[in-house]
Parts: structure tokens; C-alpha cells; sequence
């Protein structure tokens, strides 16, 4: 089967957004093993939005449009689409009660324009929109399956698995097999390095992609089959080869993140942690504090950066910090204990670092970073040199803190 994206919005055509529901589309697409024959952004003008059906759909079986489905003015896909193919609108007053019923519900205040969400191409297939006021819809036009849905991305990574995708299983049985699909998320490897430890697997059926997000590394494993079980065991099978290869790089699996991984062996071990933190400027506790329940094991987090708060609030002694620097495996260690003690928790976790693009020597370059974890017991601390820009060095310095802390939780060699 053949499919096409279109996304609609003078904020993509100005640059003012980056359009990251093509990609999510096609990644999706690719994976059912369906083609992408075109992907095409417009801005908010009928007439290119009219240009864009007549150039896709000819090469298409299937296309998703994207965006301008809201309230204001320029939101005209709808119009636009109606048009395209001489259908006349009309309001679904389902839609628009339900719409309503949201306004109400949250005490937002109602405006007319917000009933724009309510109309529909005659002859639409209405499509559920489960985290937003926009529905979309679907038509059958010139024998293929046009799909329109919203374009803010939360919207779209929901709509299109539990609405677009199941639309076109059903709309083209004869292309549908069960996909099976695994993602390995990697850390601590470069692409090039993964691809090279990777290199030599090859089993039937089975799919391999690359898909770097930094800090990580992504391998996603996707196989098709008629039979649901045996496009899992293909998938199973690579694996287990896979994990045999990269086994200690690997740290996450499909939608879990480090930092919910964390979260979950803290809760399931009745630990708590408190954190300090220097170059990483709060980013540690931010992730941390994006798993639901995070009150159960997160007791604080301290941004300490300059030197006076290193002293007040976790006892990094002048002497230390005049001798061996802010940024040096002592006063890492020092404000590990520090937030430990202070916090009351079981395990205190600290950076310390350089992030550039300013500040370094000889002796400590930009882009050194010291991490420590201390348990009352033992303190860990690890030395980390890292060439990026200074957001990146505080990325990447909060994923190694989170995953030293992972690896102490699983009792995994090398945590220090």
C-alpha cells in the first residue's frame, strides 16, 4: 500500500515550528510495512492545500493530512478539503455538544469560533480525537482513504495508532499483517559503534533500524506476518542476539524512559533519593519528577552552582573546594553525602561539572563531568568527558547520572 503525509500550517512553511509529525507518521507507516510515496507541507492557503491533494493523491493509496483543524481563522483544512471535492459542510451537533460539554467541564469560556471544530465535509467519517476539542474525519474520495486529523503532535501520536492506522487496516484488509515491533533503547555507544555491533545479524523477515535520540540510540526491531506469534518470534529471536551483543548498553525498552525505569526499581526497593546538582542545573530532578508518584522516592533536589551553596547547604569545606576545584571527584562525593545527610534518604546522587563553552583548563577541559552516588555506606564517582555544546554536556551528564543510579538499584558491575 501506498501512503502520503500532508501537514498544513504557515508555522512549518515559516520555520517557526519543526514538523515532527511527518516523521512520527512515517516511522509508523514504514513499520506496517506500507510505502511512502510523498510527504508534502503547506501553509494555511486553500489553493496550495488543493495543489498538494491533486499532486499526492494520484501517487497514494492512503493519505493523512495534518493540521488546521482549530478554532481561529487560518485553521481552513477543513474548508479547504470540502472543497477540494465539491462537498458541501455541515455541523455535527454530536461534536459540538461534546465540545460544549469540555468547555464546561474544565470552565473554560465558550466563543463561537470554537463550534468551527464542529463542522465536517458531508459524507465524513467522523475520527475521535481522545486528547483534544478537534475532532477529526475520513473520506473515501477517488477510490482512496483520506484521513484528516489535528497537528498538534500529542494529538497526533495518539490519534494515528488508535484511529488512522486501524482506519486503513480496515479500509485495505488485503495489505494488513500483524506488525511486531521492538525498540531497544541504547546509551553509552555511538550510532557507528551500534550499527558495527549489530553487523552480521541477519534472519529472515526481520527489520533493523537506526534512529539516534540524543543521548541514545535506537534500535528498533520490526518484522510482519500473517500469523501474529510468528512475527513476534522472529522479533524475539533478534533480540536475544542483540541483547547477547549489546546487552549492557542497553537500558530501556519501547516507550519506557531512564528516568521511569529509575523511578520503578526506587519504588519497588522502598528506597529514596535526594539530588544536587551543579552543571546539570535542576534537569536531574525535572526528569525525575515527570514520573507519576515521584514524591515517594524523590525527597529533594538542590540546584547548588556556586561555590557559597556547595559550603551552606552540603558541607563542601573551603579547603576542598580551594585545593581541588568545584568541579573534582572530592567535592562530587562531598555533595552526594551532603544532599544524603541533609534529605534523610537513602541514596544522595550529585554533578559537578564544566558545560562550557567557557571555564575550562588544560587540566579540566570543557565538557568534564564528575558524578557521585553515595548510600550512607560507599560513595561512587565517576569522571566523564564529554565534547558537546553546553546543552547537550547537561543532557548527557543527567542521563549518566540517572543510569549510574539504575545500575547501582540492579546491583550491575561497573556502576561505579
Amino acid at each position: 500500500m501506498k501512503t502520503g503525509i500532508i501537514t498544513i500550517g504557515n508555522e512549518l512553511t515559516s520555520g517557526g515550528i519543526q514538523d515532527t509529525n511527518t516523521a512520527l507518521i512515517a516511522r509508523q507507516f514504514h513499520l506496517q510495512g506500507w510505502q511512502v510515496a510523498a510527504t508534502l507541507s503547506v501553509g494555511d492557503d486553500e489553493a496550495m492545500i488543493k495543489k498538494a491533494l491533486d499532486f499526492v493523491l494520484p501517487l497514494t493509496d492512503a493519505v493523512v493530512i495534518t493540521g488546521g483543524l482549530g478554532p481561529t481563522a487560518d485553521d481552513i483544512t477543513t474548508a479547504a478539503v470540502a472543497r477540494a471535492f465539491n462537498l458541501p459542510l455541515y455541523t455535527d451537533e454530536v461534536v459540538l455538544n461534546h465540545i460544549k460539554e469540555i468547555f464546561a467541564r474544565y470552565g473554560w469560556k465558550w466563543t463561537q469560533n470554537n463550534a468551527k471544530q464542529a463542522v465536517f465535509p458531508q459524507g465524513a467519517q467522523i475520527l475521535d480525537n481522545p486528547v483534544g476539542t478537534a475532532a477529526g474525519f475520513s473520506l473515501q474520495v477517488q477510490g482512496k482513504v483520506l484521513a484528516v486529523i489535528p497537528g498538534v503532535p500529542v494529538e497526533v501520536k495518539r490519534m494515528l495508532p488508535e484511529v488512522v492506522l486501524p482506519l486503513f487496516r480496515r479500509s485495505f484488509p488485503e495489505e494488513s499483517q500483524y506488525p511486531a515491533v521492538r525498540t531497544l533503547k541504547i546509551f553509552g555507544l555511538g550510532e557507528a559503534a551500534v550499527d558495527q555491533a549489530v553487523a552480521g545479524i541477519d534472519q529472515p523477515g526481520i527489520r533493523i533500524g537506526f534512529y539516534p535520540r540524543f543521548p541514545e540510540n535506537h534500535l528498533v526491531l520490526s518484522a510482519r506476518d500473517a500469523v501474529e506469534v510468528a512475527a513476534w518470534l522472529r522479533v524475539k529471536k533478534a533480540e536475544e542476539e542483540i541483547h547477547r551483543r549489546l546487552g549492557s548498553y542497553i537500558f530501556a525498552y519501547d516507550e519506557e524512559t531512564l528516568e521511569g525505569v529509575v523511578a520503578g526499581l526506587l519504588r519497588e526497593q522502598g528506597r529514596t533519593v535526594s539530588v544536587a546538582e551543579s552543571c546539570t542545573g535542576g534537569l536531574i530532578t525535572d526528569r525525575l519528577t515527570d514520573i507519576p508518584g515521584s514524591s515517594l522516592y524523590l525527597e529533594r533536589g538542590l540546584v547548588t552552582y556556586s561555590n557559597r551553596s556547595k559550603t551552606d547547604l552540603l558541607g563542601v569545606t573551603e579547603d576542598i573546594l580551594q585545593k581541588h576545584g568545584a568541579v573534582s571527584e572530592e567535592t562530587a562525593r562531598l555533595m552526594a553525602e551532603g544532599v544524603r545527610k541533609l534529605a534523610g534518604t537513602d541514596l544522595g546522587l550529585a554533578t559537578t561539572g564544566i558545560a562550557g563553552p567557557d571555564g575550562g583548563s588544560e587540566a579540566k577541559p570543557v565538557g568534564t563531568v564528575f558524578i557521585a552516588l553515595a548510600d550512607g555506606a560507599k560513595t561512587f564517582c565517576r569522571k566523564f568527558s564529554y565534547r558537546w555544546d553546553r546543552r547537550r554536556v547537561k543532557i548527557i551528564a543527567s542521563q549518566a547520572a540517572l543510569l549510574m543510579l539504575k545500575r547501582y538499584l540492579t546491583g550491575e558491575a561497573n556502576h561505579e
